[in-house]
């Protein structure tokens, strides 16, 4: 609760109190009010006396202006809007020690949140508009390679499923090997009285944590999307902002646009959107126009911008163009959420609205998976298999310059296997006769009877895998052979999910994967054993390998 400890003064305000703007991401009225001016300055917080940094960025969540050769900045502010500081390169944030929360902003809220009938506290009262607000920034080295951690949903429904993030996520985490994380939204599973508790766990990593907010982040009394995020700002900070490091600038958006309570439903949650609103996506182009063109821009939200797991407005960006529009002065860029626990690649082009080439749009596989579900391994922890057969985990974006790639890290696969391998031997539904042993990421699968060659197909989940990833297998020794691209259901998923019923969440359901690879075996196939080699190759053209031991019986 980082706003109780924010007093600010005439002239030295606490550096970024996570409590900030009351004003929404999507697109609502403009408040008729006549702005205020805020004003105060970015200074070295290590400097005595006192030195401003000049050329940073500061914004009220729309207009962004530069600090002048003294750290000097001023912008007009309204009831409900926040002002932050954008982190240059080369300088580090103030964190929370507790948390590693990073301490960026202030919020101009006299009143605090209004009085709806919240179940989980929102703003204290700011009182009246601080003579100077100023933020603290420290040097800090920073290179233009580096490695991010990138987090989506861990989504806790319970206490115990906290203890699992802990155990099954964040202890696998190697803070030496990343500069900073970011979450991508359904911290929470609507209770958000567990954020103090999952704050400490994840601050442990010991590295500075980012957050965006999800559609499970949600004050879910609020009437519309206005004050839907008022818990959230208050533990986290802004809706919306952004940072640099290394020469690449990081945007976090809030693309939940709420709809507003629904009393019918369970704690009142109603119908949301994807949605980024005019307010927002003029942030976006007023940082884009101080950012060089041809640098890196990452862009993270929770829902995705396009989605195979589902074609309504609840898993879709409705202004998905408008987005594109607004990123469309810089070609180097990539962009990633969370939201539907799928892992998927997707590319859009001039045909979408992007007219810098190609964007490329990542929907990373979720720490919680499936919602902390199936079956429990020797650790008491669920296998929580995604739905497209994504193990649970996380993503590490490295960056080099202008050029990046990413990397799945499967929570507790302990060979950090990055494809499954599989035998689908039944037109007719799931075959009852071949068990499927799950053990350390490997499929054992057989044995097949030599006239159910023909009928058989031999399929691969490359979790990581998108339109430009390729799969071949060699069975035997023979020569490579390339798999077939198809959207299909995950035969193994089917299988584990209908296995284990019990504990297995009663919405969680086999549903298509975007990177499963399939085709037939040689039909001249002798009885015995036979090695099948499989090799792939990812959208950043790495390759990776596994095999599987074929039996086949006369």
């Amino acid at each position: 609760m980082l706003q109780d400890v924010f007093m600010p003064t005439r002239r030295d305000v606490l550096v970024g109190a996570a409590a900030l703007a009351l004003t929404s991401a999507m697109a609502e009225p403009v408040l008729a009010q006549a702005p205020a001016t805020a004003r105060g300055t970015v200074f070295d917080a290590d400097s005595h006396p006192r030195k401003g940094v000049p050329g940073v960025m500061v914004s009220n969540g729309l207009d962004v202006v530069k600090t002048s050769t003294d750290g000097s900045w001023s912008l007009p502010v309204r009831d409900g809007d926040s002002v932050f500081v954008i982190k240059p390169a080369g300088w580090a944030l103030p964190v929370d020690p507790a948390t590693n929360l990073p301490r960026f902003a202030y919020v101009h809220a006299p009143n605090g949140s209004p009085d709806l009938g919240f179940r989980f506290a929102g703003i204290a009262p700011t009182g009246p508009l601080p003579a100077s607000i100023d933020f603290g920034l420290r040097r800090h080295a920073e290179t233009a390679r580096f490695d991010a951690v990138l987090f989506t949903d861990p989504q806790p429904e319970s206490l115990n499923e906290v203890g699992y993030i802990r155990d099954d996520v964040v202890s696998v985490v190697d803070p030496s090997q990343a500069a900073f994380g970011i979450t991508h939204g359904d911290i929470m599973f609507d209770d958000l009285s567990y954020y103090p508790r999952y704050n400490r766990i994840v601050g442990t990593i010991g590295l500075p944590w980012f957050n965006c907010r999800g559609n499970h982040d949600m004050n879910l009394e609020a009437p519309d999307n206005t004050h839907a995020a008022e818990t959230f700002k208050r533990i986290f900070g802004a809706r919306w902002h952004a940072f640099q490091h290394g020469g690449a600038t990081f945007i976090l958006l809030d693309n939940v646009d709420y709809l507003g309570t629904d009393p019918s439903k369970p704690n009142g949650f109603g119908k949301y959107r994807g949605c980024f609103g005019e307010r927002q996506l003029g942030f976006v182009r007023n940082v884009l126009a101080n950012v060089p063109r041809d640098s890196l821009v990452v862009i993270s939200f929770h829902i995705p911008l396009k989605t195979l797991a589902a074609s309504d407005a609840a898993n879709n960006t409705v202004d998905m163009k408008d987005f594109l529009n607004a990123i469309g002065t810089h070609p180097n860029t990539v962009s990633f959420c969370g939201h539907t626990h799928t892992n998927e690649h997707w590319y859009f082009t001039a045909a979408d609205g992007y007219a810098a080439g190609t964007h490329h749009h990542h929907i990373l596989a979720a720490v919680s998976g499936s919602w902390w579900s199936g079956p429990f391994d020797a650790r008491g922890i669920p296998m929580a298999l995604q739905s497209d057969g994504t193990p649970n985990g996380f993503h590490i974006l490295s960056v080099d310059g202008s050029a990046y790639t990413t990397t799945l890290v499967p929570a507790h696969d302990p060979a950090r296997g990055q494809m499954r391998v599989m035998l689908d031997s039944q037109v007719h539904g799931p075959n009852k006769e071949v068990i499927h042993d799950y053990h350390a990421g490997a499929l054992l699968a057989g044995p097949i009877a030599a006239d159910g060659l023909a009928s058989t197909r031999l399929v691969v989940n490359f979790f990581d895998g998108g339109p430009r990833s390729k799969v071949e297998i060699a069975v035997g020794g023979r020569p490579y052979q390339t798999l077939a691209k198809v959207e299909r259901l995950d035969p193994f998923v089917v299988e584990v999910y209908e296995r284990n019923r019990a504990s297995t969440k009663s919405w969680v359901e086999a549903g298509k994967s975007s990177h499963i690879w399939q085709g037939g075996l040689p039909l001249d196939l002798a009885a015995g054993t036979h090695r099948v080699a499989v090799r792939a190759t990812d959208e950043y053209g790495r390759t990776h390998a596994t095999s599987m031991v074929l039996e086949v019986t006369g």
